[in-house]
């Protein structure tokens, strides 16, 4: 596998300018390296974005299967084109839409087949033909020697293409083409002036209804545009038929440098003309990928490293980067957006947002939202509340506009109930609350008519039951500390009732938690490491897995387990078990380390959960071990699927010294800090450092703690400690204290508030 690589002096030049920090010269985007995630399972994409921006501009390969659903593999060697949305690490494919390619000689319409693309437009590229940094992307396509380079603002995609002499140049427009399950319902291609075109795009896929207009405005007027209906035929004048493609040509002898700028609308070809003059009035491509390399620089630059070890600083701004990808603003220039519910929504208070992972998300990633970009968060909180209004309920996975209701829980819940119990954003917690409430009770959701009803998801009647029932407890809990916290005692008790319902789902006999069919009977066959396949109650995973899926409650989980001691050995068990998974057993299961799954966002708070039985050290070992052995700065640097920040929020985290293991009580929980300074810059105007002192690879455990010079016993940290700013200086050595942490009293709890 080819590796990326710079060069010995720019690394020695890195590695003193990241030591001398703050130093005014310090750039954290020049750590970032796209192409990290881009191989094995990452599913991450190498193009050009701004920060939480609509547009997401970059190159697609033809799609091959699961690892192609952002679009590219870093194992490909053929590109179609360049589309203008693209999703970041998701387990399935959508989006691709607004497909442009470049490429010179005879007229093509079609993109060709991977095994013979001489009759298309695609072209072979290589990976020294490719540059990438945040907000930029070129290619060397290889059959027409065409260099092309792409940049973006927030909603607007900016394309120049270099022409070689001496050929006929033309740019297809493919409304036909998508990424994966996606599929062209209707559109529309129309010229609109002489160097002005725009239309539409309705699909569906994953997003069920997915709707986009779009404006292209190019540098220059074409020589000639020609149309083409779905089946290929020309469109001519007086021909009622609506283009799905078009075919942009500048004739020779000039060479030629073409631009390109396309905005994109959720709401109207007008609105996406509006977005092109607010965002990109000029044609300076030069300062466009300036501006949006700044704009990655200040979102980056709210956590400063530092470290002698260059390779960390570039898989930690990598990982900062692909936090900030999505949620994906879902609005435009003016405030329009449209709703769940097709109808227009006009200049809107807040920022309208999309993409939302949140049965990923919602374990780190938007806690680390919380931490580092509040005001964001009241945005999302926002958003999910006119989501609520529309449709009735709460997003589970939101995606352009479209509830996909993929993935298990209602974890739009704790996210909301973190805002808060934080008190952070300007949106109505009434409301807010109301939408928790409704949601968790709803009888629509996947399951929870017999939560409702019973107490438990039947086994016999819905799949993946103990998935689903272990997450809706989760999100009870949430509501129960959000009606709490607003003063509703008689909701607190339904909730915090509801939220030990995990308990229905334990079976003693065997030492797991099984299936529950509706009679109470238990369902069979069962076995710890059977997968979705065979036995279908559990999500992308197995018994041993779900095991620990009680971040809201790890008291009552030891209880089950039989106290500290036996808790920390079946603990144990999980990493030392064998790796083996049985035939057709889920590719998102990887990352494995015996049968802990790191790959898989369900298994991301187990290794902390040591430090609740006065075990720390334990929790250490295993922090640091995945740390340097499961993420790298390499393109197979990811250990499974991105999930829209969530693998990178966990990298983040716990590289820093801590861990949010439940996203709601604002206590994280002390691993082991990877770097030898990390400073986060808040917006309260406070800072708060972590100094690992004496660390390095063979010095992973906390010896001593220091919070602002006073001595510091407990294996955790508040969210109010780190807002209130400071230092928290960890004195690592080679051997553990078994004492740090080990007294009750300062062990984390579940229960803060």
């Amino acid at each position: 596998m080819q590796k990326i690589r710079l060069s010995a002096a720019f690394f020695l030049l890195s590695a003193l300018v990241a030591c001398n920090r703050p130093d005014a010269g310090f750039h954290p985007v020049d750590y970032v390296d796209p192409f990290i995630g881009t191989d094995f399972h990452g599913h991450v994409f190498p193009g050009a974005s701004v920060p939480y921006g609509a547009v997401q501009l970059g190159p697609v390969n033809f799609i091959k299967g699961w690892d192609w659903c952002s679009g590219y593999h870093y194992s490909d060697s053929i590109l179609t084109g360049f589309s203008h949305l693209h999703l970041s690490g998701t387990g399935i494919g959508d989006l691709g839409d607004l497909h442009l390619m470049p490429y010179t000689g005879k007229l093509r319409l079609l993109p060709g087949r991977q095994e013979d693309i001489s009759g298309g437009y695609a072209s072979f590229y290589s990976h020294e033909g490719e540059k990438a940094f945040p907000g930029f992307y070129s290619v060397d396509l290889e059959t027409y020697g065409i260099k092309a380079e792409v940049t973006a603002s927030e909603r607007v995609g900016f394309h120049r293409y270099t022409f070689p002499e001496g050929d006929t140049a033309r740019i297809i427009i493919d409304l036909r083409q998508g990424i994966g399950w996606d599929m062209v319902t209707a559109a529309e291609l129309k010229p609109n002036g002489d160097a002005l075109l725009s239309g539409y795009r309705y699909s569906r896929g994953w997003a069920p209804d997915q709707r986009l207009w779009f404006a292209l405005e190019l540098s220059e007027k074409p020589d000639e545009i020609r149309l083409f209906s779905p089946d290929l035929s020309e469109i001519t004048p007086g021909d009622t038929s609506k283009a799905m493609k078009g075919v942009l040509t500048f004739y020779p002898p000039v060479k030629k440098q073409i631009m390109i700028k396309a905005g994109i609308s959720p709401v109207s070809e007008e609105n996406a003309r509006a977005n092109i003059d607010g965002e990109i009035p000029g044609w300076d491509f030069g300062m466009v990928v300036s501006s949006a390399r700044d704009k990655w620089n200040r979102e980056l630059s709210r956590i400063e490293v530092k470290t002698r070890d260059t390779s960390q600083l570039r898989t930690f701004y990598t990982a900062m980067y692909h936090l900030m990808i999505h949620p994906s603003l879902f609005n435009d220039v003016n405030g329009d957006y449209r709703g769940s519910d097709k109808e227009v929504y006009r200049n809107a208070s807040f920022q309208n947002y999309s993409v939302f992972s949140l049965w990923d998300t919602y374990r780190a990633a938007h806690p680390l939202y919380t931490l580092l970009d509040p005001q964001r968060v009241s945005d999302f909180v926002n958003s999910m509340l006119a989501i609520y209004e529309q449709q009735g309920s709460l997003p589970v996975w939101h995606l352009m506009g479209n509830e996909t209701g993929t993935m298990v829980g209602n974890h739009s819940i704790p996210v909301i109930a973190d805002a808060i119990l934080k008190d952070i954003g300007t949106f109505d917690r009434d409301k807010a609350f109301e939408a928790m409430k409704n949601t968790a009770l709803s009888d629509d959701g996947d399951g929870l008519k017999f939560v409702n009803s019973i107490g438990w998801v039947a086994a016999d009647s819905v799949r993946e039951s103990v998935s689903k029932g272990l997450e809706y407890a989760v999100d009870d809990w949430a509501v129960s500390r959000a009606a709490k916290a607003l003063g509703k005692e008689e909701d607190y008790l339904l909730f915090k009732e509801r939220a030990g319902y995990y308990r229905h789902y334990f079976d003693p006999a065997v030492g797991f938690f099984r299936g529950k069919n509706y009679d109470g009977s238990w369902s069979i066959p069962f076995h710890p490491v059977f997968t979705l396949h065979e036995q279908g109650n559990y999500t992308e995973g197995n018994a041993w897995q779900y095991l620990w899926m009680v971040p809201t409650d790890v008291e009552g989980l030891i209880s089950l387990l039989g106290g500290d001691d036996r808790f920390i050995n079946r603990l144990d068990s999980l990493f030392l078990i064998s790796s083996e998974l049985n035939e057709g057993a889920s590719p998102d299961i990887s990352g494995l380390i015996g049968q802990y799954a790191h790959g898989n966002e369900p298994s991301h708070h187990t290794v902390y959960l040591y430090a609740y039985a006065g075990r720390q050290w334990k929790s250490a070992e295993k922090v640091r071990y995945i740390l340097e052995h499961l993420y790298h700065d390499t393109p197979d640097g990811i250990c499974g699927n991105e999930d829209c920040g969530q693998m990178s929020a966990w990298y983040i985290f716990s590289s820093l010294g801590f861990y949010p293991v439940n996203p709601v009580n604002s206590a994280y929980v002390l691993g082991s800090p990877l770097h030898e300074e990390a400073t986060l810059h808040l917006t309260n105007g406070k800072r708060f450092t972590v100094k690992a002192l004496n660390n390095g690879p063979d010095r992973i455990y906390i010896r001593s703690a220091r919070l602002n010079g006073s001595p510091w016993e407990k294996s955790y940290i508040t969210h109010n400690d780190i807002l209130r700013g400071g230092v928290l200086e960890l004195e690592m050595g080679s051997t553990p204290n078994e004492d740090f942490g080990k007294n009750p009293r300062n062990r984390p709890v579940s229960e803060f508030r």
